[in-house]
């Protein structure tokens, strides 16, 4: 190459564009404090009484100088809380239209269905056959049933701490209607929760969406090809592994969707209950999303320590499936991204497969947090003193009938109403918490995606399959 200079000017030209790139990204970062700042100011001008034309004006002005920075930015998380913000604000400006936006998200919601079940089936099946060793599957799942246990007891017991101290329930008064509109509910037997989780029909699983059965089929269906000779198996194997591979690849796809469908759910839900039916209900919002904090710290934390999972990684591994789990209240929404992400970050696929689907019967965190509280918060609303014994009997009935009901219909008011009618809790005192519920359904959501997704990385540590930080 001649010494014709080029040399001497590459590192200034290097430095000129790292300087541009520089300006460009404080500039971004600026767009977003001042679009932060506007939002905010809309908040507070509409609590002082001022204007609310102002107000809004205000708040769309910061939605507004928001978009070039998501646009600069291109994550899905980015985006989806973004429409969550603007789905929040249309419910708010004009409830009518936003509650006619339901629709989107249930296009959404209908296109998940679509994948959850052939991508259960392609990834357990294959991770079972492929991986061979017909031992490994039964050590996961007693490996998984362990920490599906510990974490839901825990999370039982810290819903009832926190409702104690801080008496939400205390001083609510109880509507006198409502009594008989869900007295019939009971929570289901132990046969019936091991009856649920086996198929009587394949088809009849998948068309209901029975993820638990999926699963089991699954699993069968993978031990039984694993006990085939290498040249019977290796072709259906192959053709499952490009199913899988398709059904990941259509995830890709309608994930595209999320953030519009999450705007959607957000505007749905604030423009049909509207913000001044929760303010009686709003201690009782604030005390279960603190529980909600204090478990992360001081149960979930700890176990990623122990297990030695990097944080870091593992947040923003999760943080897009948790997102789409709080804005459509749905864990369906965000099985099909959750178990991508999580094979992405070095879970075996047959784990994921196996882990993860199986979490949604029976590593309901967020829900088991939500029913000892929501228990006893109606307890305290009908003016109920529980003893701590009857407090420890109601646990261990939330213990039992929580598990491998995710397939019924409203399961957890389900459960709820059978383990009032057990205390003799008014059904009228559970009814008042359905004010504020899809609210704390948004949190029980993400936190049952977020422990099922560390209960698949716990499991592969525990295998010894989870590879070290800085190795994939």
């Amino acid at each position: 190459m001649p010494p014709d200079g080029s040399l001497e000017v590459q590192p200034q030209t290097d430095s000129a564009s790292a300087d541009r790139a520089s300006s460009r990204e404080n500039l971004f970062r600026s767009l977003a404090a001042v679009a932060a700042v506007l939002f905010v100011a809309g908040i507070v001008a509409e609590r002082l009484h001022a204007s609310a034309d102002m107000a809004a004006a205000l708040r769309w002005a910061g939605i507004g100088l928001f978009v070039p920075v998501a646009l600069r930015r291109r994550s899905l998380l980015v985006w989806t809380f973004f429409a969550m913000v603007v789905g929040a604000e249309l419910g708010v400006d004009a409830p009518h239209f936003a509650a006619q936006t339901r629709f989107l998200a249930d296009i959404f919601l209908r296109l998940i269905r679509m994948i959850v079940a052939p991508l259960i089936f392609g990834g357990l099946v294959t991770g079972i056959a492929g991986h061979g060793e017909l031992r490994a599957v039964g050590r996961v799942a007693l490996k998984a049933v362990i920490f599906f246990e510990v974490v839901t007891t825990l999370g039982i017991f810290l819903g009832a701490i926190a409702i104690n101290l801080s008496g939400a329930g205390w001083g609510i008064a109880l509507p006198a209607a409502g009594q008989t509109l869900v007295s019939q509910a009971h929570a289901p037997g132990w046969q019936d929760i091991v009856l649920n989780v086996f198929p009587e029909n394949i088809a009849q699983a998948v068309a209901q969406n029975q993820i638990l059965q999926v699963a089991v089929f699954s699993l069968l269906f993978g031990v039984a090809l694993a006990m085939l000779k290498e040249p019977r198996r290796a072709p259906l194997v192959n053709v499952l592994q490009s199913l899988t591979d398709v059904m990941f690849a259509i995830t890709r796809v309608v994930m595209l969707m999320a953030p519009v469908a999450a705007g959607a759910a957000l505007a749905y839900t604030v423009g049909s209950m509207g913000l001044l039916t929760l303010l009686p209900l709003v201690k009782l919002v604030v005390t279960y999303y603190a529980a909600l904090g204090v478990f992360v710290l001081l149960v979930l934390a700890p176990i990623l320590f122990i297990a030695r999972i990097p944080l870091r990684r593992f947040c923003a591994a999760i943080g897009e499936p948790a997102a789409i789990g709080f804005a459509t209240t749905t864990s369906e929404a965000a099985l099909p991204l959750a178990m991508e992400r999580m094979e992405e970050f070095g879970v075996p696929r047959w784990i994921v497969s196996f882990v993860i689907p199986t979490g949604y019967s029976f590593n309901m965190t967020g829900s088991s947090l939500y029913l000892s509280m929501a228990a006893i918060f109606a307890a305290q609303a009908a003016g109920m003193h529980l003893t701590i014994g009857e407090q420890l009997v109601m646990v261990f009935t939330l213990m039992l009938t929580s598990k491998g009901v995710a397939g019924v219909p409203r399961s957890v008011l389900v459960i709820l109403m059978g383990t009032a009618a057990a205390f003799h809790i008014p059904t009228t005192a559970i009814m008042i918490i359905l004010g504020v519920d899809t609210l704390m359904d948004m949190g029980r959501t993400a936190m049952n995606v977020i422990g099922n997704c560390m209960a698949s990385a716990v499991v592969a540590r525990w295998e010894g399959d989870l590879p070290e930080a800085g190795t994939k």
